[in-house]
């Protein structure tokens, strides 16, 4: 287990910078609440009332994206959430944003703007760089301690995130240190029974590292999405390529296209694919195919079909622990949502250690009812996630445990 620091080990009437990760769906200019404010309000919330007095700071968006963005909606969002107000400056560490600070009393919050306007934020470089930026190194001047609560970011070398463990006395959060428990789970936990990953997703790139990461780990993989098309095309189906318009498939392949083949050949027995697929039909319902009649492809498939989810069920119910990385099909759309949310209301259903990871997924609980508390750890990490589950490491985490250490 890491050996970080956490906020039960916080100086009371601390002045504590907290770096969350608000990163939105931005509609219509406005943030849109999302599972994000709900988890990092609750570390807010406790440092709050304990009387710390507590500045914000997060992201939004990236330079020259449509989403990139003020923060001072997300301030009303996390305010709701936490059961307090949240103020907001639209500075960062500027003379307004450090006066901000200055004036808070015992149990206030501040949130300053977007750490992405600050030039020195977002270049990757070593922590000890970014611990001699202007924006670091005034910040630190005017606080007593730095709280992470990011982990959705930890694999990421920006300033707000590797920098300041060099110079404040440094904590995680509880989404960090949560996520952080859950999410290395797979390389750190002993299970007495099979362990089972779903994989899913567009991203196929991230997934096929995680399987092949993984052999010695997982026992079984429960394959859809893009990444099951491929590793059907793999065994040669002829899916899992690009229609016209399409740009999911083929570079995806040609890329993964040999690791794709030996783990298909050094762990086929391990690995489950599915058997039928299911696409929109003429008259705009969903229509199902099996694999074995496919002798073209012809229509995009958006989900495993029924079939294939009654193959996956047996499995899952006989897993000691449960891993998810992506959806297994397009459960936006209601009419393609039978094979991910078949799955999740298997591993409700099932006494195991279930861990639900990457935002998109675990979107899919709340769209449809299900009860978070059915499983172990829903993950709103989406790249540090994939980089647990590999075993690579998260810059953000060592510097905390650096910052421990020291």
């Amino acid at each position: 287990m890491s050996t970080f620091a956490t906020i039960d080990d916080l100086p009371a009437d601390s002045r504590v910078l907290v770096r969350l990760d608000l990163n939105s769906p931005i509609e219509d200019g406005k943030p849109q609440d999302n599972r994000r404010f709900e988890r990092h309000a609750e570390t807010v919330r406790e440092l709050a009332e304990a009387g710390h007095r507590v500045v914000c700071l997060a992201h939004q968006g990236r330079p020259g994206r449509d989403d990139f963005t003020t923060l001072a909606g997300h301030a009303d969002i996390l305010g709701d959430h936490v059961g307090r107000a949240v103020g907001f400056v639209d500075d960062t560490y500027g003379e307004e944003a450090l006066a901000a600070i200055d004036a808070l009393d015992a149990g206030e919050i501040l949130l300053v703007e977007n750490t992405r306007m600050c030039d020195d934020e977002l270049p990757e470089e070593s922590p000890e760089e970014k611990a001699e930026t202007a924006f670091v190194r005034t910040l630190a001047g005017h606080v007593d301690a730095y709280v992470n609560d990011a982990y959705s970011a930890a694999h990421r070398k920006h300033a707000s995130l590797v920098g300041f463990p060099l110079v404040l006395p440094s904590y995680a959060g509880r989404v960090m240190e949560t996520e952080y428990e859950a999410n290395t789970a797979i390389a750190t936990r002993e299970f007495d029974g099979p362990v089972t990953m779903v994989v899913g997703g567009t991203k196929a790139t991230d997934v096929i590292g995680v399987m092949d990461a993984l052999d010695d780990r997982v026992d079984r993989f429960l394959l859809g999405g893009v990444a099951g098309e491929l590793f059907l095309r793999a065994a040669g189906h002829p899916v899992g390529h690009d229609l016209e318009g399409m740009e999911l498939f083929d570079e995806q392949w040609e890329r993964n296209r040999e690791l794709i083949e030996s783990v298909l050949d050094e762990r086929g027995d391990a690995i489950r694919l599915a058997t039928d697929l299911a696409y929109e039909a003429e008259d705009g319902g969903r229509a199902e195919v099996a694999v074995e009649d496919i002798d073209e492809k012809r229509d995009a498939y958006l989900d495993v079909g029924s079939a294939t989810v009654a193959d996956y069920e047996p499995p899952i119910r006989e897993s000691d622990a449960v891993f998810v990385k992506g959806a297994l099909g397009v459960f936006e759309d209601e009419r393609f949502a039978d094979g991910t949310v078949g799955v999740l209301d298997a591993i409700a259903e099932t006494d195991c250690f279930s861990v639900v990871g990457g935002g998109d997924t675990s979107r899919a609980i709340e769209m449809y009812g299900l009860d978070e508390d059915d499983f172990s750890h829903v993950s709103i990490a989406g790249g540090a996630y994939i980089r647990a589950l590999t075993g690579e490491p998260l810059p953000a985490v060592e510097a905390l445990e650096a910052a421990a250490n020291r």
